[in-house]
């Protein structure tokens, strides 16, 4: 068998990616199989001859994946997120097999950036353990590049546009893998006519978002945000004391009631791909009234967040990402769950109650370190989804997936490969 590189690629994101990141191995010498787990996984696939259908009960997958790996002398496997069931058990096997595990996540800074790591994510993620001494000394003989986001770049279309296809194929033509179990709690036609109404409702959504972001920002009162999540998303689910969405807004709106002045406000920011599963507007209110604050209780459906942070005093979170472009701003940022960004240099310990009255700031040279850090290493530029986004990303994902380092250890070695700077664009 040689020395060859041998890939077992499991789920990605939705679309095209990780076929063009497996053409892209192949051309540069590496061997790349991939097992799908339903009609969805298929669709985007090129090749029938290096594709395994796994068609069985997820209680045999164990013991398929280690039968894949000895047949086929596997040397890597690549996955998009590492908590789903089917993910955990791999990435458990992979490590006693010894195999170079690769994770993909949305960016740690996005949207402009992807997440590339090996080994385990967000809160699985080596960041975790690392302090910000230790990145600033591992900085200290690199020569970073300054590296600014492009002002349009746009992804959350293509991103809704793909997750429909990929249900609809589940719906429509997933016959042949009846042991097949979806990761999260809705049947495959719940989670189709989710994607397919938020796409055409889209115009509507983002009417009602504007209307919303002008009261505040036209409102003349000092507000805080609170920043919600998908409560189905793994890094919620896996990385957070709180069993529902609803929970964290009770505990914050208690906090706020109990500690905020008088004058101030606060601001429910949704996610851009909340699709109405959990009814958070309705319980945001419901809330909010028994606690006698709903005169100063606001709700945003989804949209871009800068808008909102030129004007918020601090803001609270389990453990969205969006917490990076708070931190970015040098202000105050509770957070309740594990986050890779969670570091005590810039992250609040105050009781909430506290942080609304008297919010204490994050110290901004050490999250600029940190920031740049994750820029040098983990953070590579483009996206999952529009074509763009992609034909940025691989140029540079590839090498590094080929490189005998991961990101951290590249950087740490002075292996690591000049990274592509993104320039501000129109």
């Amino acid at each position: 068998m040689g020395d060859a590189t041998r890939f077992l690629f499991l789920q990605g994101p939705h679309g095209p990616f990780f076929r063009d990141l497996a053409t892209m191995l192949s051309a540069a010498g590496a061997e790349v199989s991939r097992v799908g787990f339903n009609a969805g996984d298929a669709a985007f696939w090129p090749s029938d001859d290096s594709y395994i259908p796994f068609t069985g009960p997820q209680a045999d997958w164990p013991a398929t994946f280690r039968r894949l790996v000895a047949e086929r002398a596997i040397t890597d496997i690549a996955l998009y997120g590492d908590t789903r069931v089917i993910h955990a058990q791999a990435v458990a096997a992979a490590r006693e097999l010894g195999l170079r595990i690769h994770v993909f996540e949305e960016g740690y800074l996005r949207p402009y950036w992807v997440t590339y790591e090996r080994g385990g994510s967000n809160g699985n993620s080596a960041l975790m353990q690392m302090t910000v001494e230790a990145m600033r000394q591992a900085l200290a003989d690199a020569d970073p590049d300054i590296v600014e986001a492009p002002a349009h770049w746009g992804d959350m279309r293509q991103h809704i546009f793909y997750g429909a296809i990929y249900h609809g194929f589940l719906m429509l033509a997933n016959r042949r893998y009846k042991g097949y179990k979806a990761h999260r709690a809705l049947s495959v036609t719940e989670e189709f006519a989710l994607y397919l109404k938020r796409l055409l409702l889209m115009p509507l959504h983002r009417l009602d978002r504007l209307q919303a972001t002008w009261r505040i920002t036209h409102g003349g009162f000092p507000y805080h945000l609170a920043l919600l999540q998908l409560e189905h998303d793994s890094s919620f689910q896996e990385h957070s004391p709180f069993d529902s969405m609803t929970d964290f807004v009770e505990m914050v709106i208690d906090g706020f009631a109990t500690g905020a002045p008088g004058h101030h406000h606060l601001v429910f920011k949704a996610h851009p791909l909340e699709d109405g599963r959990v009814p958070l507007r309705r319980e945001i209110r419901r809330i909010a009234a028994e606690r006698g604050v709903d005169e100063r209780v606001h709700y945003v459906r989804g949209g871009k967040l800068a808008q909102l942070l030129d004007h918020t005093r601090s803001a609270v979170t389990v453990n969205s990402t969006a917490g990076q472009q708070v931190l970015w701003r040098g202000l105050p940022l509770k957070v309740f769950g594990s986050a890779v960004y969670a570091k005590p240099e810039f992250v609040s310990t105050q009781p909430l109650a506290e942080f609304f009255a008297r919010p204490t700031r994050p110290d901004s040279r050490a999250y600029k370190d940190y920031r740049q850090y994750l820029l040098e290493t983990s953070q590579v530029a483009g996206g999952f989804y529009s074509a763009r986004g992609r034909r940025q990303l691989l140029r540079q994902v590839v090498d590094m997936m080929l490189a005998p380092d991961d990101p951290y250890g590249a950087l740490a070695k002075g292996t690591a490969a000049p990274r592509q700077q993104l320039r501000v664009i129109g």
